[in-house]
């Protein structure tokens, strides 16, 4: 059905009258812009292919997926105030975008729009797929990506096998176990059909962007994966379209570094929390970082503390073991250098420490939340607690031991009133909260 496009629309989104248009076009309900004033056809011709390239459709089906195009093309997602003119579409060399989403079009709730990776960085790895094969820096990175040895391996493949991602970069994938990538299979949610562990209903175009957003950044996948609604510590994910991710808002942690000391104790209580969910939890999966910056942890207008970017978190199943391949850097190529120069080295999965997280956490997070916040002698032992707690040649049991000897300092300086809505009013009720 065609869109209306009515005087009111025009008027009130600008933007978005680009952004139904070249999202008509896309879906062919748009045929020709003849109706239209011929002053405007420039204009839209020139936002819809900007409207493409802004959101990577033009690289699809190298992207992250398209299950959220539709929200765009009805306008029940919009972005916040980055509004660029003339073409009234946010500026494209941001990492991320603040906006609303709606499900009627009537209530609306704060979403954030993100890439998986820079722009500089997407165009990078355009490059590299492109000289990969002698070709020039135009070519069609889908094709080059289709005649790869290890995606003709996947298009023959039944089942995601720790064979077929062996070699790639992501922190997720570097200790694979089946029951590991069988989950990621069947919670994978760019497919329409997902529930099974074997890839019968995938096309090849799924195929494609499971592997390239594995190779890229498997951000979104641990958010499907592992999803908010089951208790884990992640925002939910919405849907993607091109090569950009739609997830839940939250609020960076460096935003709260200048917090009041109640809050300061409640948001690094809840840190350790989450640390310790990911070391010990019912799945018996051992949840990493590899790096930790105040960005990659996020709290939502109730208070709660999430993990806003999970790019850096590797995972170890911790009941069926990791099957690696003795010959892995035999398995490298062009899915392995995306994003990161190909030599990089991963350390064995078996030397992968128990401490790990909770040292770079107290190291780089936890001082900047809570140093100078508290009276003598509590930030005296706060102080104590955090250095031990950092020091990454201590063996893991003192770290560990560091780190609750940390949250009991902490359990009761935070407070017990509305502005913590996550636990409020249950912490009237139960030492717990």
């Amino acid at each position: 059905m065609e869109p209306r496009l009515g005087p009111e629309a025009a008027t009130l989104h600008p933007g978005w009258l680009a952004l139904l248009l070249w999202f008509s076009a896309l879906s062919s309900s748009f045929s020709s812009p003849a109706s239209l004033s011929p002053s405007l056809v420039p204009r839209i011709r020139s936002s819809y292919n900007y409207g493409r390239t802004f959101l990577g459709l033009d690289k699809c089906n190298a992207c992250i997926g398209t299950s959220i195009c539709k929200k765009f093309f009805k306008e029940e997602i919009r972005f916040g105030n980055w509004l660029a003119s003339p073409l009234q579409l946010p500026p494209d060399y941001l990492p991320s975008y603040p906006a609303n989403y709606s499900d009627d079009s009537k209530t609306w709730r704060p979403v954030e729009i993100s890439r998986l990776v820079s722009k500089y960085q997407n165009e990078l790895s355009d490059r590299r797929i492109c000289a990969s094969a002698s070709a020039p820096n135009t070519c069609s990175i889908e094709r080059i990506l289709r005649k790869t040895g290890r995606f003709q391996k996947w298009l023959q493949a039944k089942r995601l096998t720790p064979e077929l991602v062996q070699g790639l970069p992501s922190p997720l994938l570097r200790c694979p176990s089946q029951r590991l990538l069988d989950r990621v299979v069947r919670r994978y949610a760019e497919v329409a059909d997902a529930g099974s562990i074997f890839m019968d209903h995938f096309t090849d175009r799924d195929k494609l962007r499971l592997l390239y957003t594995l190779a890229v950044n498997a951000h979104p996948i641990l958010l499907q994966i592992f999803p908010g609604a089951e208790g884990w510590p992640l925002p939910k994910y919405l849907g993607s379209c091109g090569r950009f991710l739609v997830s839940t808002s939250t609020r960076p942690l460096q935003e709260f570094y200048g917090a009041p000391p109640d809050q300061a104790a409640d948001l690094a209580y809840q840190l350790l929390g989450v640390l310790e969910s990911l070391r010990n939890n019912d799945l018996n999966y051992f949840f990493y970082f590899t790096h930790v910056d105040a960005g990659m942890f996020g709290i939502f207008s109730n208070g709660h503390l999430f993990i806003r970017n999970a790019s850096t978190l590797g995972v170890i199943d911790k009941q069926e073991g990791s099957q690696v391949a003795t010959r892995a850097e035999e398995n490298k190529d062009i899915f392995s250098c995306l994003v990161s120069g190909c030599q990089a080295k991963l350390p064995s999965c078996d030397a992968i420490p128990e401490k790990q997280s909770l040292v770079l956490v107290c190291q780089q997070l936890l001082p900047r939340l809570l140093q100078g916040k508290f009276p003598s002698p509590v930030q005296e032992e706060i102080d104590v607690a955090l250095t031990q707690c950092g020091e990454g040649t201590r063996p893991d049991p003192e770290v560990l031991g560091a780190a609750s000897r940390l949250k009991d300092i902490l359990r009761p300086l935070r407070t017990c009133n509305p502005r913590f809505a996550y636990r409020y009013p249950d912490c009237k009720y139960n030492d717990k909260f």
